[in-house]
């Protein structure tokens, strides 16, 4: 893979902007000072995959709630209600998400990972950070996949709109007034910083918004609040298993207030469906062999090497790579040993002249709309790095 040199911007720029998560734990840098160099028709193909696969999961959503499969996926059981809900009304509209990718570069085929569709990080790091970076070395903006930040802005007037005529928001928001409620949990200042660029953004795109710690946000059947002041949106950075299996009382009162259309969430709670690892066994299912797709069940697969992965868990925790001898070739230990397991088949990352591994991720709001890097070790966790991107023919 072909790598550019490239100079890094200071901590102290990258802090006044609000990126305060510039250096890991150990003190090395979060942000690469190189460039993944790909071609047009790289990022082309990129895009294309995204949006096929988004169609897919679409299509393996709507097998499991006809076929009552919440349980398979390890939905729980407090949310099947909400998620139905929330399917059948166009009302909900799925903000972004990001689609984690193997593949892709010198001709090696594009195969998808897994889609975080809830809570989806590093939206900071690909719509600023690398857009400022390119800025910064003096290349013009069009030299990357990158148009997140205004298809998140779009989206956000899609909410009001429903359809793909943004142009409609004005007039249809000067009538509602509708204001979204902005939250994360305290404490976590990359959690915190990426909710308030998304309300920055909301704001530009013309709506009425304000931010809460999740603490201090009151919830009844009546609606979400705060201050006696109620909110017809809420943005919450906060996993919906989370808040099933932890907040079990706040998941009903969600349900109520869904059910009732006291407030719309997002992003909705079917994404729930997407984030799941266990409908990657759906989406296999349904489109056996897909070059898009790799060979997944809840069962080991025979005689492949595999991941074995939860159905939910996160930077790289309780994921084993096991030999098609059966022999354990790699382990991370984590919290999440309480999910069900699912079986992927093995495929690998390209790697750089150092070893390290890397792994595409792309966002999808509406559309695909943006690509970055994470580099790292053979299973990337919360060490790995970011690393932007630049398109070079």
């Amino acid at each position: 893979m072909k790598l550019k040199k490239i100079k890094p911007l200071t901590n102290d720029y990258m802090e006044s902007i609000g990126f305060s998560w510039h250096s890991d734990i150990d003190n090395t840098k979060y942000i690469s000072d190189e460039f993944v160099s790909i071609t047009t028709n790289e990022a082309e193909a990129y895009y294309d995959a995204t949006n096929e696969l988004y169609e897919m999961y679409i299509k393996a959503a709507e097998y499991v709630i006809e076929n009552n499969l919440f349980h398979d996926l390890d939905i729980p059981f407090n949310l099947v209600e909400i998620i139905k809900k929330s399917w059948e009304d166009d009302v909900h509209w799925h903000l972004y998400g990001r689609f984690d990718l193997a593949g892709g570069i010198d001709n090696t085929p594009i195969k998808l990972i897994e889609f975080n569709a809830d809570t989806p990080t590093s939206l900071f790091e690909t719509s600023i950070i690398q857009w400022a970076t390119l800025k910064f070395n003096g290349y013009d903006e069009s030299g990357q996949f990158n148009s997140l930040y205004e298809a998140i802005g779009d989206n956000f007037k899609r909410l009001v709109t429903l359809d793909s005529d943004i142009e409609k928001f004005e007039e249809y928001y000067s009538k509602l007034n509708w204001k979204i409620l902005f939250s994360s949990i305290k404490g976590n200042a990359e959690e915190e910083h990426t909710v308030r660029l998304l309300q920055h953004i909301a704001t530009e795109a013309g709506f009425v918004t304000d931010f809460s710690y999740i603490e201090d946000v009151d919830f009844s059947d009546d609606g979400i609040s705060i201050d006696d002041q109620n909110f017809e949106f809420w943005f919450k950075l906060i996993p919906w298993e989370n808040i099933a299996i932890d907040e079990g009382e706040l998941a009903l009162i969600l349900t109520e207030i869904i059910n009732n259309q006291k407030a719309i969430i997002c992003n909705p709670a079917y994404t729930l469906l997407f984030q799941s690892k266990g409908i990657m066994t759906i989406l296999w299912d349904l489109y056996p062999n897909h070059p898009l797709l790799l060979e997944t069940s809840f069962e080991p697969l025979n005689n492949t090497k595999q991941v074995e992965k939860m159905c939910f868990g996160r930077e790289g925790a309780n994921i084993a790579i096991i030999d098609s001898d059966n022999s354990l070739l790699h382990k991370t230990d984590g919290e999440y040993d309480n999910f069900k397991p699912i079986y992927q088949e093995y495929y690998q990352f390209p790697r750089d002249s150092n070893g390290d591994y890397y792994q595409a991720g792309v966002f999808y709001s509406y559309e695909a709309c943006g690509l970055g890097f994470r580099k790292g070790g053979q299973i990337l966790n919360n060490m790995s790095k970011f690393v932007g991107h630049i398109i070079e023919d």
